[in-house]
């Protein structure tokens, strides 16, 4: 989880179990619309999607073989129980946004079937043995990006057990890919602390109004981070495994399974410095203690993060 980065290090800010594991949450966010629908379109114009609740990010699901579930010490819920416990039935959720399809934040996105189901999708689990699947939210987009949605089918990642065919496939009908803007151009290789030439604002994609992403690489080439403004008027920034935690904080806190890890150190700099300027209220992915949190610059030239206490 951290990379480059000595356990004698890092294990002073994170305690490992006796097996070497640190603790991290599967965060995830319920999204409910407020205010009026948006403006009806044009004449000849497909009306805007525009459900009432978003998903965003799913966690494992149910699907791990007991042999996974024991290595990573899931616990026995998933993204169902949460919605449960929000009196939230899965079919009225109208789109879920994943900051990229590796299991632990798109497995959701399908689920065991039940006795007596038909399934949705039959094939092999992550341990090879076949087994039927049902589509968790069947009345909902999802939103990734082009390049997440190509490298995951074609499994190109650094481990060779993190996209799985039973939480890809079956999502066929569902998906809708967008492909925003670079923050560099393409074969082009930034200094450490160089910041990306394009504005923020112009390298978004709005996939649902009032909602938009905007890639952050380095984890995987194509992962996303989600932008929208609360009904407080606060802009708050979902955070992928860019910053997983309040641990990886740091400039060279990068995660050893970074398909760049270099890039990842990169984009942390101009997301911190954007989260900075831009008053953030960041929501990181993995943060098992108090996820939202708002960067702050200090005088030794990098970033601090400030538990959000109004949240």
């Amino acid at each position: 989880m951290f990379g480059l980065v000595p356990r004698a290090v890092w294990s002073r800010a994170v305690t490992p179990d006796d097996r070497g594991r640190i603790a991290v949450q599967h965060n995830c966010l319920l999204l409910e619309r407020a205010g009026p629908e948006p403006a009806a379109p044009a004449a000849g114009q497909p009306p805007p999607h525009s459900p009432k609740l978003v998903l965003i990010e799913t966690g494992t699901g149910d699907k791990l073989d007991p042999k996974s579930r024991d290595i990573f010490e899931l616990e026995d819920r998933s993204i169902l129980t949460a919605l449960h416990e929000a009196d939230c039935k899965p079919q009225d959720i109208g789109a879920a946004i994943v900051t990229h399809l590796h299991f632990d934040h798109a497995g959701g996105l399908t689920r065991l079937a039940r006795p007596g189901e038909k399934p949705d999708w039959v094939g092999p689990s992550c341990a090879g043995t076949p087994h039927g699947v049902k589509l968790t939210f069947p009345s909902a987009t999802i939103h990734t990006q082009e390049r997440e949605w190509a490298d995951a089918l074609a499994n190109r990642s650094v481990m060779t057990r993190t996209y799985f065919r039973d939480h890809l496939e079956p999502l066929a009908g569902q998906i809708r890919k967008v492909d925003s803007p670079r923050p560099f151009p393409t074969g082009y290789t930034p200094d450490r602390d160089e910041l990306p030439l394009l504005s923020l604002e112009q390298r978004e994609t709005e996939v649902l109004p009032g909602i938009s992403v905007f890639l952050a690489p380095g984890h995987t080439w194509g992962q996303q981070a989600v932008k929208f403004t609360d009904t407080r008027g606060r802009t708050v920034v979902f955070v992928p495994d860019v910053m997983p935690t309040v641990a990886h904080l740091g400039a060279a806190y990068s995660l050893g399974y970074d398909v760049e890890p270099y890039t990842s150190m990169v984009t942390r700099r101009w997301f911190l410095d954007a989260a900075a300027a831009g008053d953030w209220l960041l929501a990181l992915d993995h943060e098992p203690g108090h996820p939202l949190q708002r960067a702050r610059r200090n005088d030794k030239g990098w970033y601090d993060l400030v538990r959000a206490e109004d949240a």
